[in-house]
């Protein structure tokens, strides 16, 4: 099977193809993503399409307050959307998605490396527990990583089935953050292009 990588300069001809603009909604997880994070390359490689969503304190997250930051996000942009979610980030999807109907106007989410909130051993995550198991609105895929010291691979793929999520799991890639030196990471914008095109 050829697989065909997105390149950032291709988000714009494949949004283009679609009935309207999409907008991207960067949703980073614990202390934001740095300015080596692929989140962050991506916004600054294409800022008309991507946005991060505003948290009032990204180094002491706390469910709800991040959940409605995430709310107000996504109800100030009235062109579709798709969710990027990245590790404490996903679960403040998950957690949104369980709490409010979600908008319409949601295409879907790509959930990358989500953190065990049950297990891991780290205060600040506590909020977020336990996992939220609704099934998500939207069409979604789930990233994993076999040697990610935040979740154990067999437990984001339970997370996907909970959400029925696609599973991808890629691998040796820790975090899948800035230390896994993924640069502005070329599969993830494959990913990305899948799940918009992927059918319902």
């Amino acid at each position: 099977m050829v697989v065909r990588f997105l390149t950032i300069n291709t988000f714009k001809t494949f949004t283009a193809m679609l009935d309207t603009q999409i907008k991207f909604i960067n949703v980073p997880g614990l202390n934001n993503s740095d300015d080596w994070h692929w989140q962050t390359l991506w916004e600054e490689q294409n800022p008309s399409n991507f946005v991060r969503v505003a948290q009032e304190d990204w180094d002491n997250p706390e469910k709800d307050k991040w959940v409605v930051g995430l709310k107000k996000t996504i109800e100030n942009i009235k062109e579709p959307i798709v969710l990027v979610a990245h590790s404490l980030g996903c679960m403040t999807v998950a957690h949104y998605a369980q709490q409010f109907d979600t908008n319409a106007h949601i295409l879907g989410a790509l959930l990358v490396a989500p953190p065990d909130v049950e297990e891991f051993d780290n205060a600040k995550l506590n909020s977020f527990a336990p996992v939220p198991k609704t099934k998500l609105a939207f069409k979604s895929v789930v990233v994993g990583s076999t040697n990610d010291n935040y979740c154990p691979i067999d437990k984001a793929q339970k997370m996907a089935d909970y959400w029925g999520s696609k599973f991808i799991n890629i691998g040796t890639k820790g975090h899948i953050n800035s230390d896994s030196d993924l640069g502005a990471w070329t599969q993830g914008k494959s990913l990305l292009r899948e799940l918009i095109f992927q059918k319902d």
